[in-house]
């Protein structure tokens, strides 16, 4: 129904801007098939006027002339509907280029690279990036992997509701999500959505890598007000310990959790394939440290290595 109204809108722009003429509703009626389907004149009246209204809306001026014979016709001139020249200078050129690589390995990268070429074409300047230059080795990327990615993009840029079945880190069965979806984030190599949970009645993050099976979209309105600013990074960091004042001590296989080593604010050999760390302790650490499996064992705080143990026995339980 959706892919049926886009090209019954299109083929409408199309008939618009392609007169010299104001084209009557009989006319314009008869040269587009959806129009000519239409079981009734009341029927097709209501459909242009509401075609007319969403290409009004989606930024095309539609002109109403009236005839010497006072028909009313409809045309959308092409000097009024035509973009501004695209002025951009060789800093800004370099800036395009430079995110456009960012997306290679997601699905927008045919996007990304599709509008750049139009961007080039339409008198972009080629310039040489400085960046490609002077490190040849590195590349930008933003890596997404999850097929959870895109749907979840789609339905935040519209505001529309979505369900997933969504695994947390203590549980191995995954539950039933309903979530109006605000925006994503990336952190540490992971995506984040952060949104408003209509199960729990409150804010919510979620990390994509834990969504199970398709999302959904639903239909309907949000039914919490989106906040201004969305703070994932600092929602996400809090659980991480990120802005933690406390420290853990915990044992580490040789070898193992480079991540880990990398928040480390002391590293002591064991011997044995052991290592000995100090990371800075906060809410959601536990969950963090659980997925290292049998490579972490926690030696202080006693509290800390209650609740790993807690949520491993959650999930041998299943």
């Amino acid at each position: 129904m959706a892919i049926a109204k886009a090209e019954r809108l299109m083929n409408l722009a199309l008939c618009l801007l392609g007169t010299r003429r104001p084209l009557s509703k009989r006319e314009l009626r008869g040269s587009i098939e959806a129009y000519l389907e239409a079981g009734s004149d009341d029927s097709f009246n209501r459909m242009f006027e509401r075609d007319k209204d969403d290409l009004r809306e989606l930024g095309l001026v539609i002109e109403t002339v009236e005839s010497l014979d006072g028909d009313i016709g409809y045309l959308a001139r092409r000097d009024s509907n035509r973009l501004p020249p695209i002025t951009l200078d060789a800093e800004e050129a370099a800036a395009l280029g430079l995110a456009a690589k960012v997306w290679q390995q997601a699905r927008l990268a045919g996007a990304a690279s599709g509008a750049l070429q139009k961007l080039r074409a339409a008198g972009m300047p080629e310039t040489e990036d400085a960046y490609e230059v002077q490190h040849s080795a590195l590349e930008p990327r933003i890596p997404v992997h999850e097929a959870a990615f895109e749907p979840l993009m789609l339905a935040c840029r519209d505001r529309r509701p979505v369900v997933f079945d969504y695994r947390k880190a203590n549980s191995a069965r995954p539950e039933q999500r309903h979530v109006e979806p605000w925006t994503l984030e990336c952190w540490r190599g992971h995506w984040y959505l952060a949104g408003f949970d209509r199960g729990r009645g409150a804010e919510r993050v979620f990390r994509l890598s834990r969504i199970t099976g398709k999302v959904r979209s639903r239909a309907g309105s949000f039914t919490a007000p989106v906040p201004d600013v969305v703070t994932v990074r600092e929602t996400v960091e809090s659980w991480a310990g990120e802005t933690a004042t406390r420290s853990a001590r915990i044992r580490l296989r040789a070898g193992c959790g480079y991540p880990l080593r990398s928040r480390a604010t002391a590293v002591r050999e064991l011997g044995d394939g052991w290592d000995e760390l100090e990371i800075p302790y906060g809410h959601g650490l536990d969950a963090w440290l659980v997925e290292f499996g049998p490579d972490v064992v926690v030696l202080e705080p006693a509290d800390l290595r209650a609740d790993v143990v807690d949520r491993l026995r959650a999930v041998a339980k299943g």
